[in-house]
């Protein structure tokens, strides 16, 4: 299939200009500036002047449409992948939450299942495993049942369930056998993040050379400075700063961290190592006033309200509802981030992060053919996966 794409604002890593795509066989085939001449055996879209986008790569979300990808069912995965389609997500790393290990197989086995059956929907380059290894004191929304340290007959055999389909894995780095497990997961093709962690720069700086080197939702379930003595220590949030080789995701909903701290984040730690994530729950996109996180089963309450999931005695965010078009909403229009960067932090950054960028992430010739269209508003009009127009 062709389809040609005109009078449109492509958007490139560093740049917007006009102009269109010819997009064949799942490829972007060719790349106008400009006049964009006519194609006859194509599929035509007349963008309008809308902006022409690379498809958006979540790397961080529980869910959507009613469906977590904890419910232990391939039918949870298609549910939650095909709701963010909708909204211009091209590229998702499912993400677990602290719970039985049991359940983790479960979603190993509901993801493979999903993968096969899917057809016109996100790429799954893998799954996110956040915890159960985490610090109890900055542990959020995540079950306190489960939260322990890292178990290495646990870990390990996990991994080599997965066979591959384990692509990134979230640890607080102070617990006992934490190190040795960012050893472990590098060397199985794991990105060892760092979250839910109480640790300070010290640690922070020795998790970096056990390759530990993205810091999981920055400012949300983490460490800051405390003082002892009167000498000041930073924690997770200021290390990420004084640590350039640490790439952060942010959750760019507006609420998890105000637009101007996101401009803040965006300018301190710039836009090649900052990335945008939804960290959205299965309510996202259902208008409800209550919900639950992680699995049917063994899920916790959690409430809706003021356009953010909440625990239900309001001490914490429990997660976002939040779809990758809001997360670009709020860094432009919001934050005041350049569109070119807003959209290279939900695109190209990401896919570097994962190392997956040699396909995906930006618009070139020869990548895979996944292109958003939307307006001044961030309002999706189309959406192409794998060179298959899923929406418009």
């Amino acid at each position: 299939m062709r389809i040609l794409i005109k009078n449109g604002r492509v958007i490139f890593p560093d740049r917007i200009e006009e102009g269109g795509l010819l997009l064949e066989n799942e490829r972007i085939k060719e790349i106008y500036t400009g006049n964009v001449p006519d194609v006859t055996d194509a599929v035509t879209i007349d963008a309008k002047g809308n902006y022409v986008s690379p498809g958006f790569i979540d790397i961080h979300t529980h869910g959507a449409g009613g469906a977590d990808f904890m419910d232990g069912t391939p039918e949870a995965f298609i549910t939650a992948c095909k709701t963010h389609l909708e909204h211009g997500t091209t590229t998702i790393l499912p993400t677990t939450l602290s719970s039985k290990f049991g359940e983790l197989y479960r979603a190993v086995d509901s993801f493979r299942e999903a993968r096969k059956i899917l057809k016109n929907a996100p790429y799954m380059p893998g799954l996110h495993l956040e915890g159960p290894y985490f610090s109890m004191e900055q542990r959020g929304a995540q079950d306190p049942r489960f939260i322990k340290d890292p178990d290495v007959e646990e870990y390990t055999a996990i991994v080599e369930y997965a066979d591959g389909d384990i692509k990134r894995w979230t640890v607080a780095p102070e617990l006992k056998g934490a190190l040795e497990m960012g050893d472990y997961l590098y060397e199985h093709g794991i990105l060892p993040s760092i979250g839910h962690s109480n640790a300070e720069y010290a640690t922070v700086k020795e998790a970096l050379a056990h390759h530990y080197t993205h810091v999981t939702h920055l400012y949300s379930g983490m460490s800051t400075i405390t003082r002892r003595g009167g000498f000041r220590y930073l924690g997770v949030i200021e290390s990420a700063y004084a640590l350039e080789e640490l790439t952060v995701e942010v959750i760019a909903d507006g609420c998890h961290i105000p637009p101007e701290l996101l401009r803040m984040v965006y300018r301190l730690k710039g836009v090649d190592k900052t990335c945008l994530v939804t960290d959205s729950l299965r309510c996202t996109g259902l208008d409800v006033k209550e919900s639950i996180t992680g699995s049917l089963e063994n899920g916790q309450r959690i409430i809706i309200e003021d356009g953010v999931a909440k625990l239900p005695d309001r001490t914490a965010f429990a997660g976002s509802i939040a779809t990758a078009d809001r997360l670009v909403r709020t860094a432009w229009k919001l934050a005041g981030i350049p569109l070119a960067d807003s959209i290279r932090m939900m695109t190209l950054t990401p896919a570097q992060i994962l190392n997956i960028d040699c396909d995906r992430g930006s618009i070139e010739k020869g990548k895979i053919a996944d292109i958003v269209v939307f307006n001044d508003d961030v309002e999706i009009q189309y959406v192409i996966c794998s060179g298959n127009i899923v929406r418009g």
